[in-house]
């Protein structure tokens, strides 16, 4: 059994079907990249992965770490070790990025973590990531990059130190040293903790640094194709045309 499994999944969206029958495992230690043209149905695969009740299953199952989540709120999926970077963060005035990343370890935690235990955790992942001790300090997103907000969103994923990570286009907004730097952290987490990877992208840059397991194409709310990191490749050079037409 798959730590993560998604079973027949068809999925609406203000009465449009998105999804049409998904079937997809997933294990912790391995990344998984998700191409596909845009309006193809990854993000709201991520978000329905994450219990966003704007989204509608009609068919099939999700079952995580042995437990059926289909109907289960993001709350509960995220105690659970589920996680996901968003494509585009919100920012949250007047909450610090610290206070926001204390609150969101202490609710998956059975015992909260002391303010001065905490302050190590988080001067540790910031290094991870060469993020200045002073981020902790500014409020959730406000001004941020786009390189910022991404590296914030990594920065998330490593304190909580999720069993499944699902990333939505880490990549964008971002240059090449953030680029590096977020890869770096994703790979590092990933061989500390045996987190597992579902990685959304539209380019293959990322995966030079990340080296994924499966890449996986979703067109048109289905998977169409399966392949090596070399599939990222000839889509990089060639675009999704044939893969489109071997689907139809």
């Amino acid at each position: 059994m798959a730590d993560l499994e998604i079973k027949n999944l068809h999925v609406n969206i203000n009465g449009n079907e998105i999804l049409k029958g998904i079937n997809l495992e997933v294990n912790k230690g391995e990344i998984i990249a998700l191409m596909g043209p845009n309006g193809s149905g990854k993000s709201t695969l991520a978000n329905i992965l994450m219990g966003n009740p704007d989204y509608e299953i009609t068919k099939g199952k999700i079952i995580f770490k042995g437990k059926d989540i289909t109907n289960m709120d993001a709350t509960e999926r995220a105690k659970l070790g589920l996680f996901l970077s968003f494509q585009y963060p919100s920012e949250i005035p007047g909450v610090s990025v610290a206070n926001f990343l204390r609150t969101a370890l202490n609710a998956r935690r059975k015992e909260k973590i002391s303010v001065l235990d905490f302050k190590k955790l988080l001067e540790e992942k910031m290094l991870l990531l060469n993020m200045k001790e002073s981020f902790a300090g500014r409020y959730l997103n406000e001004g941020f990059s786009g390189g910022e907000k991404k590296k914030n969103e990594i920065l998330q994923m490593a304190v909580l130190e999720p069993e499944i990570a699902i990333l939505d286009e880490t990549d964008s907004g971002t240059d090449v040293d953030a680029l590096k730097i977020i890869s770096n952290g994703i790979n590092t987490l990933k061989n500390k903790t045996g987190m597992g990877v579902i990685l959304i992208t539209h380019y293959s840059r990322i995966l030079q640094y990340l080296n994924p397991d499966r890449v996986i194409v979703i067109i048109d709310g289905r998977i169409a194709k399966e392949g090596s990191s070399n599939l990222a490749n000839e889509i990089e050079a060639e675009g999704y045309g044939k893969h489109i037409e071997t689907y139809a």
